[in-house]
């Protein structure tokens, strides 16, 4: 069991979580069941499954979750390029977030790599 708190890639998957909620604030109201409400819930569900892998018994699981975090990670970014392309989001603040994402998906590849390395799964 990990102590989540500690881990780097929860640590920004929350700050990446936060940005995206504060730049879908500005998304019109009409959104706000739609792509707003995907939007937000693919960035929670990223530090949330390594929270909840971090939690379980054994790496395996943990590798589970993390591989639920990538798949959000991934459906994150694709729910942005649509709001890009809709015009919801500007292309810096897109590129911005972009760039988090893609260090975050990068490091849960890795340390999932590593995880299942050390376990022999």
């Amino acid at each position: 069991m990990h102590s989540f708190k500690d881990l780097k890639i929860w640590q920004r998957s929350m700050e990446l979580a936060k940005a995206v909620y504060e730049t879908t604030a500005t998304f019109p109201g009409n959104e706000r069941y739609g792509l707003t409400s995907q939007i937000n819930r693919a960035a929670v569900s990223i530090p949330s499954n390594i929270a909840e892998g971090a939690g379980r018994n054994s790496p395996k699981e943990f590798a589970h979750f993390l591989s639920i975090a990538l798949g959000s990670a991934f459906e994150l970014e694709t729910q942005l390029l649509l709001a890009n392309s809709f015009g919801i989001i500007t292309e810096s603040s897109l590129s911005v977030l972009q760039d988090q994402l893609e260090q975050i998906q990068k490091m849960i590849y890795s340390f999932k790599n590593s995880i299942i390395k050390k376990s022999n799964i």
